[in-house]
């Protein structure tokens, strides 16, 4: 699918120029570029998530009074 990106002259050089010296078209650099956008965004909320209990009840204690009330 084709998208419509504006970029400035100075954002185009640089891409044509890594595009040169990695030997692929520009829009090939284009697409690497959002995989890896995207894939370090996805583990953003992942990596916010460790520690999230950790001034909270220990988890074992949690489980087991969640499970006294059945």
């Amino acid at each position: 699918m084709r998208i419509l990106v504006d970029a400035n002259e100075a954002q185009i050089a640089a891409l044509d120029d890594l595009a040169k010296l990695e030997q692929r078209p520009r829009a090939a650099v284009i697409r690497a570029a959002i995989d890896d956008y995207l894939a370090r965004h996805r583990r953003k909320g992942v990596q916010e998530a460790f520690g999230l209990w950790a001034d909270g009840p220990d988890g074992l204690e949690f489980q087991e009074k969640l499970r006294s009330e059945w």
